[in-house]
């Protein structure tokens, strides 16, 4: 995807079904940064005034400005692998960086060959597993490898307002957040991806309206919110990411109240940086 205009940038992601896309500088000759649903969301956030105030940034500005403007100090350049580098690289690429997304880039041609994602490679790791001795740890619960996250986890209300979830979603840097009801009973979730909705339904100019309302724009193919709880082994809290191809799964206990979030990137983690020092 060539610099150009945000809105269009975005309407592209939509209109092909993707997460992200790697940014080319027609000046620079080469790719230079990832555009994702992050960068929408935090136009959004950083823009949206009221219902009768249009996004201007939104509508106006050119990709190259928006960089500018929100990255300054804190712009880094593009994290990429080369199609040589060993799978154990690429996980910890991943991880280091806290990204979700690692484009595959020819050193020669300096094309861009694939995108790695969490989704992909845990899928290919669970094939690669079972042709392989079977590991014990396989039969360890999420409890007894400590594997996700069950402290002070970001959830929403079914009456949050759109507005107040897009600001966690930059406050805290989490990539899904539960809904939950007055007992803290989880009954949907809202997560980055549903935020491209608002581009697809053109409506991203309310942002007054509840989660609740917003997910209504959601594909039919919803098929819930996915949960497992702290006793449940490493190899079938894998089987249900990967068969649901979700990224993440909401733990619950017994009454179905959160308690926390296992992600792909703590499977990731767990299966291929054993040791933990890369992923912190």
């Amino acid at each position: 995807m060539s610099l150009g205009k945000v809105k269009k940038a975005f309407f592209a992601l939509v209109s092909n079904g993707v997460r992200a896309a790697p940014l080319w500088d027609s000046k620079k000759q080469c790719f230079v940064g990832m555009l994702t649903i992050t960068d929408f969301i935090n136009i959004l956030h950083r823009y949206y005034k009221s219902p009768l105030v249009q996004i201007y940034e939104l509508e106006e500005h050119k990709i190259e400005t928006w960089r500018e403007v929100y990255l300054q100090d804190s712009f880094k350049p593009l994290v990429c692998i080369s199609p040589n580098a060993s799978l154990y690289d690429a996980v910890s690429s991943l991880l280091r960086h806290k990204i979700h997304r690692l484009p595959v880039i020819d050193p020669l041609t300096g094309n861009t060959l694939y995108i790695l994602t969490h989704k992909r490679i845990l899928k290919f790791l669970k094939l690669f597993i079972s042709e392989m001795p079977r590991a014990s740890f396989l039969n360890q619960t999420l409890e007894e490898l400590n594997i996700g996250t069950f402290k002070n986890i970001a959830v929403v209300r079914a009456d949050t307002p759109l507005y107040t979830a897009l600001g966690i979603f930059v406050e805290q840097r989490v990539s899904a957040l539960p809904v939950v009801d007055d007992k803290g009973r989880v009954v949907d979730i809202y997560s980055k991806f549903d935020v491209i909705n608002l581009a697809a339904e053109k409506t991203y100019n309310n942002l007054d309206v509840t989660v609740t309302k917003a997910l209504k724009h959601r594909s039919q193919y919803f098929e819930g919110v996915l949960t497992c709880n702290r006793h449940e082994t490493l190899e079938a809290i894998i089987t249900r990411l990967v068969e649901a191809e979700v990224h993440r799964l909401v733990v619950v206990d017994e009454n179905e109240v959160v308690k926390g979030i296992v992600s792909l990137s703590d499977i990731l983690q767990a299966l291929v940086l054993t040791d933990g020092e890369d992923g912190e």
